[in-house]
């Protein structure tokens, strides 16, 4: 950290920030507290409900913490700012045509949606870049029963796509053409998003601004380490009632039938996603961008 520091100092005497950014982990700490010594303001960005340890930290030093919701700024006293969380552009452009959306997630994917299957929900499983083993397995293991009641683009992950020709249960041809399964989504990822009816995921921070904007329904597997951050992360979509949760370890005797109920009831999915877009905050990004300018002492209105 003294080492990082004293580094960071030299980089910012001679880059001369006007205003630091930072949005956590320890790799932070030795530039924040450098700005904060050389006179330069500091802004953190907390994208989780709740603080670690080094944000913690680092909200000492700043002048402002930014947080996705309010009840996140009260770890802050008077320094929390509630400013959303903010998505990327292509997801907003996504939303805003849903057919569009699936037709070009189609046409990235290989795949040409079946007019006979048209009438099937879109499940979207993924567990971030490397994938969820343990996701993978149970949905894998539930692919006979899932397939007749939806169509399924699965991202599998990079560290378990070897596995998929070893898991992946016999199909009928009928039932294997709704079943698309990828590696890993990048640019796409929006697409998936918005193109989807129902969705089983980690509860990563980024479930809080994505699946609300997306008017998406979710079942999430908190992962069960990651300092505990996607338990309050799940909670906070299933306290909206936009999402179930099923714990890691519930994953073989409590997927299936939680998916099971959604995929057959139409309604109550769209209640879901009607209860989870409350949550949503298009004009995050703005939000910080301002707070930046003010604290950098910048005359340019947004």
């Amino acid at each position: 950290m003294v080492v990082g520091v004293r580094q960071a100092r030299s980089l910012i005497a001679d880059f001369r920030p006007d205003v630091c950014f930072v949005t956590g982990g320890y790799v932070c700490t030795p530039v924040a507290i450098a700005c904060r010594t050389a006179g330069v303001p500091v802004l953190v960005y907390l994208p989780d409900l709740t603080p670690g340890l080094a944000i913690r930290m680092l909200g000492t030093i700043a002048q402002q913490v930014a947080v996705s919701f309010p009840e996140t700024a009260t770890y802050f006293g008077n320094k929390g700012i509630v400013t959303g969380y903010p998505v990327r552009q292509a997801l907003l452009d996504a939303v805003q045509d849903r057919h569009t959306a699936r037709q070009q997630l189609g046409q990235a994917l290989g795949v040409e949606w079946r007019e006979d299957d048209s009438h099937l929900p879109l499940l979207l499983v993924f567990g971030g870049s490397q994938g969820a083993h343990s996701i993978n397995q149970a949905i894998w293991s539930a692919l006979p029963e899932l397939l007749p009641l939806a169509q399924i683009v699965h991202i599998v992950g990079v560290r378990d796509w070897p596995l998929l020709a070893q898991h992946q249960p016999a199909l009928p041809e009928a039932l294997s053409r709704r079943y698309h399964p990828v590696d890993y989504l990048h640019d796409e990822m929006a697409l998936a998003l918005a193109s989807a009816d129902l969705a089983v995921a980690r509860a990563g921070a980024s479930t809080l601004a994505e699946f609300p904007i997306a008017r998406l329904p979710s079942v999430l597997v908190p992962l069960p380490i990651s300092g505990g951050h996607q338990f309050p992360n799940a909670h906070k979509l299933a306290d909206a009632g936009g999402a179930l949760i099923v714990r890691d370890e519930e994953l073989a005797e409590k997927l299936l039938p939680a998916l099971k109920s959604l995929l057959t009831d139409e309604s109550r999915r769209l209640q879901m996603g009607a209860d989870v877009a409350k949550l949503s905050c298009p004009q995050a990004g703005l939000n910080i961008a301002r707070a930046l300018l003010a604290l950098g002492g910048g005359k340019k209105q947004l």
